[in-house]
């Protein structure tokens, strides 16, 4: 499965654009492991690394796994303080390192051809009462209706990039998706521009003790 994933050619460790409206809200999750303990991190779909780096300065034991093998050089060269791993959300993650207090996965599982394989891969991930934050475009109504309107759904779809979008989820399916992998307590918040033409919704679900 591995080789029909492409890499994403990374050439830098800055944050991406995305990184500028989905780090306060992995901030202020974050914020919330105040025992020392359970300070240990998971980045799935880690890219350059430069989140797993946030979280690794705020205090966490972070590792990184992504399948861009461009990434990961540039992470473990940029962010020595974390591990970093070439794998993908399709592998027993969990049984090559463990399970971690908090794993994010920005902007990873609308490029899943099997988001259930994700979904599952992500629930073992989590230890028990662990919490996962789950980042995806949004789409809703009304933000359908405008980029269609505005003539900008065609690029929105990425149909020419390899390995672009190729899922489409609402906060309805996306939840869906967390429950059926066995996640409770979903929360969802909608982030950058106002909330009904988000940029992007995050999910904050927790896994039962």
């Amino acid at each position: 499965m591995s080789n029909t994933i492409p890499d994403y050619g990374y050439n830098t460790s800055a944050a991406g654009f995305s990184d500028s409206y989905l780090s306060p809200a992995v901030r202020r999750i974050a914020a919330s492991f105040a025992d020392p303990a359970r300070k240990r991190a998971l980045d799935l779909g880690c890219g350059n690394g430069a989140m797993a780096n946030m979280l690794a300065e705020m205090g966490f034991t972070c590792t990184g796994i992504d399948p861009s093998a461009s990434g990961i050089a540039i992470a473990r060269h940029a962010f020595p303080q974390c591990k970093f791993e070439t794998g993908n959300a399709y592998e027993d993650l969990a049984v090559l390192y463990g399970s971690f207090n908090l794993v994010i996965s920005l902007e990873v599982v609308e490029h899943c051809y099997d988001p259930r394989k994700y979904a599952r891969t992500l629930f073992d991930l989590v230890v028990p009462g662990g919490t996962a934050l789950v980042s995806t475009p949004y789409h809703g109504y009304l933000k359908n209706v405008v980029l269609a309107l505005s003539g900008k759904m065609e690029g929105h779809f990425t149909a020419l990039w390899d390995g672009g979008h190729i899922k489409f989820f609402s906060i309805d399916t996306l939840g869906r998706l967390l429950t059926e992998a066995g996640f409770v307590d979903i929360v969802f918040e909608r982030i950058g521009r106002v909330p009904s033409l988000a940029k992007s919704m995050v999910a904050v679900a927790r896994k039962p003790s």
